[in-house]
């Protein structure tokens, strides 16, 4: 969207995808937009969503937009967007790292490509989920959560108490040698309002199909072993008895039902899809850390519906339930039907020209030089899972609270002026890691320009970019 409106001004701008598909979460299987109040988005971003809703042609249902929607579809819209724009795609260009920017004082120059490409601009933007370009731009940045001392806020740093997502009944996570289970940490965790460098889970955002004549049966990753998923059993069992029936599918995945017999599946409950505490190293961790955390997300989640599908501990009429899904076939055809994109929920973090708090989001709700404006809660996933020293296992870091809607500064998303001069930072912008919303496409953007004239270099000078996006 950052390079649609520099475009739709007038400016020349590329856009630089490290992968092979456009959109990230929003077509990688975020389809289950988190809007907060619908009467909020505008802009941009409202555009994209009444686009999608033409290509279901839900006039016909008197509604205008479709905030629910397939994630092929969304990356249509977004492609068709872009080409009306006449912005410069340009796929597969990650930024080299480590040595991937050129930098004069304030003013970043150059923006190089593993490939070697070079590409000039008077105006850069980083709107990765991961902040490599801000990395290496020498501007400050974060990642983790601060302490309730720093910037004054009740919902910082480590949670004294946390309710939601949160085992209910007694589980044991230890084997019968007294040694902790797969997936929960020793523990214990710190004092409350303490930071951090934790982040809050990741997971992959599923797209399952209920049609037969649609779906394929959940894949079994290699070294697949159910001991992995000997806490789900035991909470299986214990939740079995505390209901006093059976749980449903719905207990154990958050299951969001979008067009064409699909559904939108997210993490629900203490052991779901989110991979908890398996993220932290991810933000400020190089490029072959992070290839290592993705693929260790793919083989958690892929053994997490195995186990659900197959597993004799499951009982028989979840077991059923799970199997009447398998993954789209139709979704994600080039990676196996498997999501392009991991939920990076939270990275790096600028620390910029203002940094929006908490109070930003509660009470300070107007800004002079606003861009855009928020309304869904203040979300953060569980960050931790521990042993409590009760024999128990709890989970730490769930936090949501409600918001008003309120307006983002034009601020939050560049630099301190000694830093950069020339650098837009409209994803991993300045915020704290309480008023970092979880939900990428559920904001409204207005206008704001992005873009400045430049060229693409390594001998073939004459294109034009706007690098960096």
């Amino acid at each position: 969207m950052t390079a649609v409106r520099g475009a739709r001004e007038g400016l020349k701008v590329a856009l630089l995808e490290p992968g092979t598909h456009l959109g990230g979460m929003a077509t990688g299987g975020l389809s289950r937009t988190d809007f907060g109040k619908k009467e909020v988005l505008g802009g941009d971003a409202l555009e994209f969503y009444w686009r999608v809703g033409r290509k279901y042609e839900i006039g016909r249902f008197a509604q205008d937009v479709a905030w629910f929607y397939e994630p092929k579809v969304g990356e249509q819209v977004l492609k068709e967007m872009l080409a009306e724009a006449k912005v410069q795609v340009f796929m597969k260009h990650r930024i080299r790292e480590k040595t991937g920017l050129k930098k004069s004082g304030t003013i970043l120059q150059a923006l190089i490509t593993e490939d070697g490409t070079v590409f000039t601009a008077k105006m850069f933007a980083d709107c990765s989920y991961e902040g490599d370009l801000l990395a290496q731009s020498g501007v400050e940045y974060t990642w983790g959560r601060e302490s309730s001392e720093q910037y004054g806020e009740s919902l910082a740093g480590v949670r004294d108490h946390t309710p939601k997502h949160q085992f209910l009944v007694p589980v044991s996570p230890y084997d019968a040698n007294k040694k902790l289970l797969p997936e929960v940490d020793p523990g214990p965790k710190a004092a409350p309002g303490t930071a951090d460098k934790k982040v809050q889970a990741y997971n992959f955002r599923m797209i399952l199909s209920e049609d037969p004549a649609n779906s394929l049966a959940y894949p079994k990753p290699p070294g697949y072993d159910p001991k992995r998923y000997e806490l789900m059993a035991r909470l299986l069992a214990a939740e079995t008895k505390r209901l006093g029936r059976v749980p449903v599918m719905h207990e154990v995945v958050l299951i969001a039902r979008i067009p064409n017999k699909k559904a939108d599946i997210n993490n629900q409950g203490p052991f779901s899809t989110d991979y908890i505490g398996k993220s932290w190293d991810y933000p400020d961790g190089n490029y072959a850390t992070k290839k290592r955390i993705w693929e260790d997300h793919v083989n958690y989640t892929k053994g997490y519906f195995y186990f659900l599908a197959h597993d004799p501990r499951v009982p028989a009429s979840l077991q059923k339930e799970v199997n009447g899904w398998g993954l789209a076939k139709d979704e994600f055809t080039d990676n196996q039907n498997w999501p392009h994109q991991l939920y990076i929920r939270e990275a790096r973090r600028m620390v910029g020209e203002y940094v929006m708090r908490q109070k930003d989001i509660q009470t300070d709700l107007s800004k002079p030089d606003v861009i855009g404006m928020g309304s869904y809660n203040s979300d953060s996933h569980n960050i931790q899972r521990v042993a409590t020293p009760d024999g128990a296992v709890e989970n730490e870091g769930d936090m949501q609270v409600g918001v008003t809607p309120y307006q983002m500064p034009y601020r939050m998303i560049v630099p301190k002026r000694n830093q950069a001069t020339n650098l837009l930072v409209p994803v991993p912008f300045s915020a704290d890691a309480r008023s970092v919303l979880d939900a990428p496409n559920g904001t409204a953007v207005h206008d704001h320009r992005t873009g400045r004239r430049c060229r693409r270099g390594n001998g073939t000078e004459g294109r034009q970019a706007s690098a960096g996006c």
